[in-house]
């Protein structure tokens, strides 16, 4: 979801008692220059020309009462829970959306200025895809501190053409990187989990080594395959269970950072 912040009132609390998907009541007159009437903005800076198309058409739709400040939808403040079930809907629809790092939030930053405009495209879908926390000023990108190794990772499997493109048909299927790494915490704590088992039986004869998700470098993707192929032969060849247990934290480990 995109950033929100609150703004307005006299700091008392103010009720939002408002049934999900409602609209609002139709006497209801919004008026953002009001200091007295609390207001929820949600900085879209990241979101794309047609992202905040569907956006102001599903808004609309909703009769959703709203204004825009520069990169921020404002709404009042009661219908705060209705308009975040409508991001969510519309994240399932036609997200995912970047995350947007805060002026205040540590950042790294990284200047690209020689970087081809098809890389930095490719990057910013791998940001997006990754969920990581950033902002452009022009090419000079801000990522959060905490994130700095995944994107070095990133930018230097960009630079040597190892991360998949958005036209390879041999990308892992959606969602494996999650599914790998759901299984694995689930084994490392229980290794006769029976759903996760399944799970991994199910997607680790899809994957290939040389086939990541978009937006992933080959090097750690390849390593991720090969520790779940391990994971996987330890209870097909009915292995004890701290051979499990260990075989399920070295997949954790190896896609804690990509999740």
């Amino acid at each position: 979801m995109a950033f929100v912040n609150k703004s307005g009132g006299d700091g008392e609390e103010t009720s939002t008692d408002v049934a999900a998907g409602a609209p609002p009541h139709p006497d209801f007159d919004f008026d953002p220059n009001d200091p007295d009437q609390v207001k929820v903005h949600y900085d879209l800076a990241g979101w794309s020309i047609d992202q905040r198309a569907e956006l102001a058409e599903t808004l609309a739709e909703n009769a959703v009462p709203h204004v825009w400040e520069g990169d921020e939808l404002v709404i009042p403040e009661h219908l705060e829970g209705p308009v975040d079930q409508l991001f969510e809907q519309l994240e399932a629809e036609i997200g995912p959306f970047p995350v947007v790092l805060g002026d205040d939030d540590a950042a790294t930053e990284f200047g690209l200025d020689e970087w081809k405009r098809a890389d930095l495209l490719s990057l910013q879908q791998a940001l997006v895809e990754a969920e990581i926390p950033h902002r452009w000023h022009d090419t000079t990108l801000f990522v959060a501190t905490d994130a700095e190794h995944v994107v070095d990772d990133l930018l230097d499997a960009i630079e040597a053409g190892e991360v998949a493109s958005l036209d390879e048909d041999t990308e892992a299927p959606d969602g494996a990187l999650h599914a790998l790494y759901s299984a694995a915490d689930k084994l490392r704590r229980d290794p006769t989990h029976g759903s996760s088992r399944d799970s991994l039986l199910a997607l680790v004869p899809r994957l290939s080594p040389s086939a990541p998700p978009f937006g992933m470098a080959g090097g750690p993707w390849a390593t991720m395959v090969g520790a779940a192929t391990a994971l996987v032969a330890t209870f097909e060849n009915g292995r004890p269970t701290d051979e499990i247990k260990e075989a399920a934290n070295a997949l954790h480990g190896v896609c804690r950072d990509w999740v």
